[in-house]
């Protein structure tokens, strides 16, 4: 376990930079090893480096999930509300599976360098 806690949107930013700007990619986060500095974000606009991304975020114990699509920016404040909504509406039942399917399918791992600190993440997908 890391000791130096990073937020989580360097981490987002470092890989996006470190595949060198995919068209899409999805990815776990422990949440013990990050500051989950994105709280409340669910689906949200995020530029890196003069690219804009649209970001699907969720909490899923014990992780954070990202699904990030290269795309135009929009205007996703409703969305953002819409699915902030449905998480609080099901009682994040749903995400608590969903981290659990994480624990069991997410087997690929990589590791990137943030900060100088070194944080795991874990894909369904190698």
């Amino acid at each position: 376990m890391n000791t130096v806690r990073i937020k989580s949107s360097a981490v987002l930013t470092a890989y996006i930079q470190h595949r060198r700007f995919p068209a899409w990619t999805a990815f776990y986060i422990k949440k013990r090893d990050i500051i989950n500095d994105q709280f409340g974000l669910s689906n949200f606009n995020w530029k890196v480096d003069g690219v804009n991304y649209q970001i699907l975020r969720t909490g899923c114990y014990p992780f954070v999930k990202y699904h990030c699509t290269k795309a135009p920016y929009e205007n996703l404040e409703t969305l953002n509300l819409f699915y902030g909504s449905l998480k609080a509406i099901n009682f994040g039942i749903p995400l608590i599976l969903y981290g659990l399917a994480g624990l069991m399918f997410a087997k690929h791992r990589e590791y990137i360098v943030v900060q100088g600190t070194e944080i795991e993440l874990r894909f369904w997908y190698e």
